[in-house]
């Protein structure tokens, strides 16, 4: 972490000074403080000049429940959102997954047992923390931005009105303690969950189907002679269902994942009149004849399989003239069940992945015709989510069926369940694959996958994907080849804020600290930056690790939600020059 820019800090270093923030109309509006509201809104936070707003109907922030599952790649845009190390200090960590099935007698038996995420995956870890602290420190982030954002809570979305002139801004009306307040905002987000208001008013349907499965969930304390407690668990029984075992932070709490008996035709699973005692006899059951005692119940609920999902994002489509001004995000717009854990992590993706968009058109970078992407690139992504949960539940629940094709698929899907399977398509933000054999481990479209580095100023062992930070910037990743000339080349011309990652070690690389390219002055103080050139690791070097070709090297253009948009020569600044101005005015 850089601070002192500006002259000595002391105190919190993340407690950014507070900004003096004009008066004026709300440039982003978001409706819903969950995951995927919290997520755009801590990133928005960041820059004051940008009017952001947030508003919940409930009377204060989530205490208990609901997800629990972070995702590595999660974890990876944690670290660029600057509180991962408080969410590793917490959270329990997924290390294997057992797996369950009843032998020919009927008792269940292990029957299998794997890494959960297979080597260098992520830097990050599989963890399992409650939704609840995880936006906490969502809410800390947006309280220590000079910003100084906190959510308006007991405030409901009653009305939005679309205007017929493009550059008008958005008709919004809310309610606080039954008092009326008619306002506008030139961005509304929707991250209002399944039932979104904001959806509604755009017409949106969610469009899928249920499974007529009824699912309970509780985290409690519990003791019991079942041995694989404290690992991710999957039991299915011979002839009272399934069960997903999922441990949780702290040490002691577990989450039980609890098939019930299938719906009937049109019934709903709140017609069942299901309680806390109902799911505890349904889970001993499954466990037998291992015991379970459960000494107190932290928070239950029951519901219903299905999933849904909406054509489109927002209220243009991503092949219209108008560029969008209304957008929804997570639930809102696809909803799935939890026991892939994906739910939490998706929606915050699909902030994270909007919210530098509209700070890029906020701040006249980029054209507005960018936010099509939004729609375009996460509707995609949720659809491959809709099909993989609808295929991943069946199997789960299917008792009769192969339990080894079970543990097979699960394995085979690691990596999308790891969140790192994402791979964005064609647009004006991704690159052709012209030159994609200069980093054959570093596709254009997916995550940049970080490796390990010596930073060469203060010789600190790091991860090179932890100098991407959410902060708007694109980024640079120039890898030099045998001709380190040429790398500088590139970086003397480039536009983007860059990192140079040189081969030689870093004891025998001699550099000037006054090259400006490489050591830029920042702050009002005029201090240099030490911290963007960095060599290779002997024990783990990256140029092999992510397939960099040696001889020629090659530059990684970054987008600001850390994905590649582009893979060059050291020879290409044309090339860079060009593709930055269809994307950035």
């Amino acid at each position: 972490m850089q601070y002192h820019q500006n002259g000595v800090q002391t105190g919190d270093p993340s407690l950014a000074p507070a900004a003096d923030r004009a008066d004026g109309p709300t440039d982003v509006l978001i409706v819903g403080t969950g995951p995927a509201g919290l997520t755009l809104a801590a990133y928005l936070a960041q820059f004051p000049h940008i009017r952001t707003r947030i508003v919940e109907r409930r009377d204060g922030p989530l205490i208990m429940g609901q997800a629990d599952g972070i995702a590595c790649r999660t974890m990876e845009m944690f670290q660029a959102f600057g509180f991962a190390h408080q969410v590793l200090h917490e959270a329990y960590f997924v290390n294997e997954t057992t797996f369950w099935r009843p032998d020919d007698s009927g008792t269940i038996i292990r029957t299998g047992r794997i890494q959960d995420v297979e080597d260098d995956l992520s830097e990050m870890p599989h963890v399992i923390l409650s939704q609840a602290r995880v936006q906490d420190f969502y809410l800390d982030m947006m309280a220590k931005s000079p910003s100084r954002l906190t959510p308006d809570y007991d405030t409901k979305l009653v009305d939005l009105t679309l205007p017929s002139e493009p550059d008008a801004p958005v008709g919004i009306t809310l309610e606080t303690n039954s008092k009326t307040e008619v306002t506008t905002a030139r961005f509304v987000v929707g991250c209002d969950g399944a039932r979104s208001q904001v959806r509604r008013a755009l017409n949106i349907e969610l469009k899928g189907e249920a499974a007529n499965a009824a699912w309970g969930v509780m985290d409690v304390l519990a003791t019991t002679d079942f041995p694989d407690i404290r690992l991710k668990c999957a039991i299915q029984s011979a002839g009272e269902g399934s069960l997903l075992i999922i441990p949780r932070e702290g040490g002691h709490m577990v989450r039980l994942y609890i098939e019930l008996d299938k719906l009937n035709p049109d019934e709903r699973v709140a017609d069942r009149a299901i309680t806390s005692d109902h799911l505890i006899a349904a889970a001993q059951r499954i466990l037998a004849p291992h015991s379970l005692d459960v000494k107190q119940v932290a928070w239950w609920s029951v519901y219903e399989i299905g999933q849904r999902i909406s054509d489109r994002f927002a209220d243009t489509a991503p092949t219209d003239a108008q560029a969008p001004r209304v957008f929804i995000a997570g639930d809102a717009c696809h909803t799935h069940s939890p026991k892939a854990g994906q739910g939490m992590n998706v929606s915050m993706a699909d902030a994270f992945n909007l919210g530098w968009k509209l700070q890029s058109v906020i701040d006249g970078h980029a054209g507005s015709e960018l936010l099509h992407s939004y729609s375009a690139e996460r509707q995609a992504i949720a659809q491959e989510l809709i099909t993989f949960d609808k295929a991943f539940a069946a199997m789960f629940a299917d008792t009769k069926g192969n339990g080894p094709a079970f543990q097979s698929y699960f394995l085979q899907h690691g990596r999308y369940t790891a969140g790192v399977a994402t791979c964005y398509g064609p647009s004006i933000i991704r690159g052709p694959d012209t030159w994609q054999y200069l980093a054959t481990g570093l596709a254009i479209g997916t995550r940049f996958h970080s490796a390990p580095v010596i930073r060469w100023a203060d010789a600190k062992a790091m991860q090179l994907g932890h100098t991407l930070r959410a902060d708007g910037q694109w980024r640079l990743m120039i890898f030099a080849g045998q001709d380190p000339d040429e790398a500088m080349t590139l970086a003397q011309s480039a536009t983007p804020e860059l990192r140079l990652i040189l081969q030689s070690p870093h004891r025998d690389t001699v550099l000037d600290p006054s090259d400006q390219t490489l050591f830029p002055t920042v702050g009002t103080l005029g201090l240099t930056d030490y911290e963007r050139v960095f060599c290779v690791d002997p024990a783990a070097n990256i140029y092999d690790m992510r397939g960099i070709d040696t001889e020629q090297g090659g530059a990684i253009l970054v987008r600001p939600d850390q994905y590649i948009a582009h893979v060059l020569p050291l020879s290409g600044h044309a090339e860079l020059t060009e593709f930055l101005a269809l994307t950035q005015s």
